[in-house]
């Protein structure tokens, strides 16, 4: 793995002045923060870096403003739900550079804290402008990016400021590199990597490169049943992307001159309409869907042989749910094999690496998300991660 600083590289900091990137783009509903997870977790850096005496500057953008200024999108909305995560107050400062903003740096003391205004306010932040970044920079002694979910993003408040400033990654940032270098970076082999969702179009890549590196893919979702159809198994109304299905047979051919063996269920969940416990649920082969039915989750002989797969493997890496995880009981392949991943990593035997907004929401759903090695909770990020691509804000750290 690429070397970066964290905050342990960092000298005395007292009354020096921390520009810290974070992710408090909260969900938001009647003026307060439906989900503080993003806020919790960069809770760790911003109270170290207090605590140590810095005068700490929280970057962070709220919504989709366009570079334009909206009052509904200000950061101001979520300061009350961050002091609450931190217990300390927070001075609202309604600008990211200039004279107001020095101004009110200027009034801070050691250990204070100040949250600026939108990044995205500005244009130049999401065309990550030299003299936008250079604006901010001057309020600044150093960088923290402790933003992995902003961090695919070559942003002014990503990618710029760590090259105008001495930059270290924050507690949050330093948790997620490290896990997602034990899961694909070097990892302990053998290697299982779960794919799910509801269409291989969004995924194409992240197949395509998980298929050179990992010794087992599994596939569920939507996605498994156009590898089905690649292979000649006629999925009924299920969704499908036949137009993908040449595309889908040189991922199986890459992967078989890999050495990775894709999983598809062989029995499979299905239903011929898409509601909770219907009348005409049924499990068959998936040799046996009628013409008339949908398959909504992988059935329970192809589960129990995923777990099986699971317990020779070390490492995993979890993307997708494996069925229609939210309306029961197409959830039901997804949280026995969710339980199956967390057992083995609590015994000791498996890493396991989690990501993406329906991946946390399956496994807060089986009850098991605090039993994986890591859960992260960057969408675009992880995805773009386990495409193998270089993130804008993670290069910019490493030294």
């Amino acid at each position: 793995m690429a070397k970066f600083k964290t905050l342990d590289d960092l000298g005395d900091v007292r009354g020096k002045v921390a520009l810290v990137r974070v992710d408090l783009n909260l969900p938001m509903k009647d003026g307060r923060a439906t989900d503080l997870t993003r806020a919790e977790a960069v809770a760790p850096t911003i109270l170290e870096l207090s605590d140590a005496g810095a005068i700490v500057l929280l970057l962070a953008h709220f919504g989709r403003p366009k570079g334009e200024k909206h009052s509904t999108m200000s950061t101001s909305f979520v300061q009350g739900d961050v002091e609450r995560v931190l217990g300390r107050e927070i001075m609202f400062i309604p600008e990211v550079s200039g004279p107001v903003a020095e101004q009110a740096v200027g009034i801070l003391g050691p250990g204070d804290i100040g949250l600026l205004e939108n990044t995205r306010f500005w244009p130049g932040e999401e065309k990550n402008d030299l003299d936008f970044a250079r604006g901010i920079a001057a309020l600044g002694d150093f960088y923290v990016n402790d933003a992995f979910s902003a961090s695919h993003r070559a942003h002014a408040s990503t990618e710029a400021l760590a090259h105008l400033l001495p930059a270290y990654a924050g507690r949050a940032m330093e948790k997620e590199l490290k896990a997602l270098e034990a899961a694909l970076g070097n990892p302990v082999i053998p290697v299982a990597a779960v794919v799910g969702g509801a269409k291989v179009s969004t995924k194409l890549a992240v197949l395509e490169n998980l298929a050179g590196k990992v010794q087992h893919l599994i596939i569920g979702g939507g996605m498994a049943n156009t590898f089905l159809a690649a292979r000649g198994v006629d999925v009924g109304k299920s969704l499908c992307e036949h137009d993908l299905t040449a595309t889908v047979e040189e991922i199986m051919d890459a992967a078989d001159k890999a050495g990775c063996t894709v999983h598809l269920p062989y029995d499979v969940v299905v239903a011929k309409e898409f509601a909770s416990n219907p009348p005409s649920l049924r499990t068959c082969n998936v040799h046996e869907v009628a013409a008339d039915e949908m398959i909504l989750d992988v059935g329970p002989l192809a589960t129990e042989a995923l777990a099986d797969v699971l317990k020779t493997c070390r490492t995993l890496v979890w993307n997708g749910p494996l069925g229609a995880f939210e309306t029961p009981p197409f959830d039901e392949a997804t949280v026995a094999l969710a339980r199956t991943a967390a057992a083995l990593t609590k015994e000791g035997s498996l890493t396991s690496v989690a990501g993406g907004g329906d991946t946390v929401a399956a496994l807060n759903h089986a009850d098991v998300a605090g039993d994986f090695t890591y859960v992260s909770t960057a969408g675009g990020a992880f995805l773009e991660w386990m495409e193998g691509k270089v993130l804008p804000g993670v290069a910019a750290l490493q030294s």
